[in-house]
């Protein structure tokens, strides 16, 4: 039983390590972003918001991800877009 508790604390703690690792990957791309943004002349922004969102528009997800989920996606890359990180 001590084996079984000390193996599922090992995979809890890879686990939250591989967390720790995706939120920093997002948070390093959403300041690439950000700051390729803000150097970007205003006609140009738009063009790129407009293309990137009208690609999502486009895309139709597998039946198997569930709309919530595609909302959710939606939602954080016009705020990254739209409303970018100060």
């Amino acid at each position: 039983m001590k084996n079984l508790i000390a193996e599922l604390l090992v995979k809890l703690a890879q686990k939250e390590e591989e967390s720790k690792e995706l939120v920093a990957q997002v948070e390093a791309l959403e300041i690439v972003v950000t700051a390729m943004l803000r150097h970007m002349e205003q006609k140009e922004q738009d063009a790129l918001i407009q293309g990137i969102e009208g690609a999502l528009q486009e895309a139709n997800p597998p039946s198997e991800v569930p709309h919530r989920d595609t909302e959710l996606l939606n939602q954080y890359v016009k705020k990254l877009l739209r409303h970018p990180r100060s």
